[in-house]
């Protein structure tokens, strides 16, 4: 089995672009660093590191050894971290990005319950649907709402569950325009949306059978916010396709319904991305059990069943 702590030193040495600057990160000679890389390469029987007079570069090797104890020592610290989390109370402040939509109807709801349990702990969050960049901007955890996690790229993520949208309108517009009873019947209602290139907008919708039909229609009003957008559907303007955590109590109470139950857009998934588990203090930790704790598919959908006041209901 490999000393973990040659592991450590090989990292550290490696991101640090020196024995010099490693050495004086771990407090250890710098002599000693060498001899142990260097008996590591010995055990291990390959080369890791070019070594020159200005630099240090990786071998081919070195570069799939130095992944493996990166890994290491973030769960080594990930590890002593949870032990912090049992032994003191989170503090400090987390800087979080959220969605409009997803702030107003479900976080939103969730952070004071968060803050009551842990009164030492400050959260600072940004409501926008800007696109962040997490370490530039120095955010902890970005929630999104996203087709697929495959863009996260070098992101840690934890996935809190789908978000299901729905295709919905008001009453008096189905009573006004017809209900559909196929999917091809859905181009006699006006519709509203978050953008139309061109005057156009489409929806994909998947259907029985995994059927899919594309949807494309020209919609009477576009905003770029589904709380705005809702107003307008309960209204009777047009139908939407609107997430279900945002109409469940809407639906429950008749105020809107459900067009073609067997056809709606393709599922987003809830997650959280955050930097590196390296950077993460017992707080953030704790508020990202939390967030897993409630924010799932039916944690979300129960919560829109709450009533939500007028904002909701207009």
């Amino acid at each position: 089995m490999q000393d973990l702590n040659d592991m450590l030193y090989f990292a550290e040495v490696v991101d640090r672009g020196s024995f010099a600057a490693a050495g004086r990160a771990l407090n250890l000679p710098k002599s000693r660093l060498s001899r142990r890389i260097a008996e590591l390469e010995e055990r291990l029987g390959v080369r890791l590191l070019h070594r020159t007079t200005r630099k240090l570069s990786l071998t081919e090797a070195g570069d799939r050894f130095h992944r493996h104890c990166v890994a290491v020592r973030e769960e080594a610290e990930a590890a002593a971290e949870d032990v912090a989390l049992v032994r003191s109370e989170p503090h400090g402040t987390i800087r979080v990005t959220c969605p409009v939509t997803l702030a107003q109807s479900t976080i939103g709801h969730l952070i004071p319950v968060f803050l009551a349990r842990h009164p030492q702990v400050r959260i600072d969050m940004q409501v926008s649907n800007r696109v962040v960049d997490l370490v530039q901007e120095g955010v902890d955890v970005a929630l999104r709402v996203r087709p697929t996690l495959d863009d996260s790229g070098s992101l840690i993520v934890k996935n809190l569950g789908n978000s299901q949208a729905l295709l919905v309108a008001s009453p008096a517009q189905l009573e006004r325009q017809g209900r559909p009873r196929s999917v091809e019947d859905l181009q006699r209602l006006s519709t509203v949306a978050m953008s139309a290139a061109d005057g156009r907008a489409s929806w994909r919708l998947l259907g029985p059978g995994g059927r899919e039909h594309d949807f494309q229609h020209s919609p009477c009003y576009t905003a770029d916010d589904l709380l705005t957008l809702k107003f307008a559907v309960l209204q009777g303007t047009g139908m939407c396709a609107l997430p279900d955590y945002m109409c469940g109590w809407e639906l429950q109470q008749g105020l809107l319904e459900q067009v073609l139950p067997d056809w709606a857009p393709r599922a987003g998934v809830m997650h959280a991305v955050f930097p590196s588990r390296r950077g993460l203090v017992p707080a953030v930790r704790r508020f990202l059990d939390f967030l897993g704790e409630q924010v799932t598919h039916e944690g979300a959908a129960a919560l829109s069943l709450l009533p939500h006041g007028p904002t909701a209901t207009l």
